[in-house]
């Protein structure tokens, strides 16, 4: 465990934190950054970046959850970030098995108790962090709770079953590293319009992810590989075959929201006792990402459900 960069200039972070090199168990290097939060916090809170993210794009949060008594972890996942990527072109997202994220998630897990950060843990996803969560969840874990923000436990493609199709055909013929059609070589904040964008309606946020990516463009990925498409399209027809965890959990989707399945996430949530949906009107699919008041609302139900954990 050495340490690592950690852009603070660009994350609008809290003081003092600090991130780490980690070797998942199968070698591929990935990153970690703690923020301790305030003195005699409250728990740690785990927050698993979506596809494409890295930690610098999560330092309002850890923000958020310190003035809500909470210390804070995000992860670079392999292929992203300052992560190893995993395939020669460096901008393609990659993934050869879905559970390989998982071996991501024993490096941080042991990072985490050689840190001492306090108890008890929560597990926070967004996105393709939500799926990534939930498949921890499914098993033996050391979480008292769990939120997520818009999960991918279902993907929305155009065509759906022509893409689904297509996507397998193409890895099966050997073309499983090029591009998804209708992605392309240059990240997402980038080549999109504000008035064209799926992931925000706050003009300061997409300003504040634009200047993150122009100020260190090594930290971005842009489209994902047939691959990596079709092992999500699998991990998510896998977790739906399976029962909810016996944990306490609040969901939020954005009324909005156009990237991930929003069907998938109901009945997930429909089967979850004790589990709560709440769908966040106006909003995209980045709540943390969104207009203020969608942020402190996601923001303060995570800290309720936090609070009502046993201690």
């Amino acid at each position: 465990m050495d340490p690592a960069p950690l852009f603070d200039a660009i994350a609008r972070a809290p003081a003092g934190g600090r991130a780490f090199w980690l070797r998942a168990a199968d070698g591929v290097r990935i990153r970690l950054a703690a923020w301790q939060g305030p003195e005699a916090a409250r728990g740690t809170v785990f927050l698993l970046p979506g596809r494409t993210e890295y930690i610098e794009k999560y330092g309002p949060a850890a923000g958020e959850f310190a003035a809500r008594g909470y210390a804070m972890i995000s992860v670079d996942w392999r292929g992203q970030g300052l992560a190893d990527r995993l395939v020669a072109d460096p901008a393609k997202g990659h993934v050869s098995r879905y559970p390989e994220y998982q071996l991501d998630f024993d490096a941080v897990l042991r990072c985490v108790e050689t840190l001492g950060l306090p108890r008890p843990w929560f597990v926070l996803g967004h996105s393709m962090g939500g799926a990534i969560g939930l498949r921890r969840l499914m098993d033996t874990n050391p979480f008292a709770a769990a939120a997520f923000s818009a999960p991918m436990w279902g993907i929305r493609l155009p065509l759906p079953p022509l893409s689904r199709a297509i996507a397998r055909t193409l890895e099966r013929v050997g073309l499983d590293e090029i591009y998804v059609p209708t992605t392309s070589p240059e990240t997402y904040v980038l080549r999109t319009a504000f008035n064209r964008n799926r992931l925000t309606t706050d003009p300061a946020m997409w300003a504040f992810m634009i200047e993150q990516v122009a100020a260190e463009p090594e930290l971005t990925i842009a489209g994902p590989t047939i691959r990596w498409l079709t092992q999500s399209l699998h991990e998510c027809a896998a977790l739906a075959a399976l029962p909810a965890p016996d944990l306490p959990c609040y969901c939020a989707l954005g009324g909005l929201e156009k990237i991930v399945e929003i069907g998938w996430v109901h009945r997930r949530m429909a089967g979850w006792p004790g589990g709560r949906l709440e769908i966040i009107t106006g909003a995209e699919h980045e709540l943390m990402m969104e207009t203020p008041p969608a942020r402190a609302r996601f923001y303060d139900a995570c800290a309720a459900l936090f609070d009502a954990a046993p201690r």
